[in-house]
């Protein structure tokens, strides 16, 4: 990508504030997902990262630099849209960690059509698939092994609140994961576990080059936002932070806007 999206891999600078955490990230071989999985590195915990298996070369970058904090790094290669998978990853997370209770639940599938016309029922069941389902199936998954004091993070988007027209299949799960999100959070607070949700606006990661957006709109990319430019990866990271930590005790069933200033209405 032109120019390369900032994950972190440079930039971001850890405080100590996930010490012994063990974190399992969806999506962490690109985009947001890495800059969580990189964050949460650097600030003293174990990562798993969950990819799909054509982005190999990329989650091993990731785990290298993990490893290189002093970190353990478990790569999980699967796709999302198994309920089956979804259970294992969990499983191995757990396993190869010695724990879990941290879940950033990052991973989407967004590709752009001009028309419902044009969508048809196998990739609408793909996103629904990858972006709810399986927030479903790893969240049950995981319960039985997250303590009291764990945290869920899943990722909405400003799609939820201000749809693109062409983004209808996408946008229409963004909205979906609020209200999973929000009831899950109300359900499981006597665990003592705490659930949010990230909302990000227009960021540059390798979503919008592969059909997320209209290519010629590429361009333009987040410049109608009050800051007029797109967001980067890293810029997301310290809010995964948070809501992983301890910081946020007091905080469950929010929703986190990082749009460069369009309001979530």
């Amino acid at each position: 990508m032109t120019p390369t999206p900032d994950c972190g891999e440079e930039s971001y600078k850890g405080n100590n504030r996930l010490p012994g955490r063990k974190a399992l990230v969806t999506g962490g071989d690109s985009g947001i997902g890495r800059a969580a999985a990189i964050a949460y590195a650097r600030e003293g915990a174990d990562v798993a990262i969950n990819y799909h298996p054509s982005e190999q070369k990329d989650a091993e970058v990731v785990a290298e630099l993990i490893e290189k904090e002093g970190r353990k790094a478990v790569l999980i290669p699967g796709d999302l849209d198994n309920e089956e998978f979804c259970k294992k990853m969990v499983e191995e997370a757990y396993e190869k960690l010695g724990g879990l209770d941290i879940l950033a639940l990052v991973a989407g599938k967004q590709v752009s059509k001009e028309s419902i016309d044009e969508i048809t029922t196998e990739q609408l069941e793909k996103t629904f698939a990858v972006n709810v389902f399986s927030l479903f199936w790893t969240v049950k998954a995981a319960l039985p092994h997250l303590p009291e004091g764990a945290t869920i993070i899943t990722t909405s988007s400003i799609q939820a609140y201000q749809p693109s027209k062409d983004l209808l299949d996408y946008a229409s799960t963004k909205s979906a994961i609020i209200a999973f999100s929000r009831a899950l959070a109300k359900q499981i607070a006597p665990k003592g576990i705490r659930v949010n949700v990230v909302a990000p606006g227009p960021v540059w990661t390798v979503l919008q080059v592969s059909g997320g957006q209209q290519q010629e709109k590429l361009p333009k990319f987040g410049q109608s936002t009050p800051l007029e430019r797109a967001g980067q990866p890293v810029e997301l990271a310290p809010v995964y932070v948070l809501l992983a930590s301890q910081e946020s005790s007091y905080i469950t069933a929010e929703v986190f806007g990082v749009t460069g200033g369009n309001h979530l209405s």
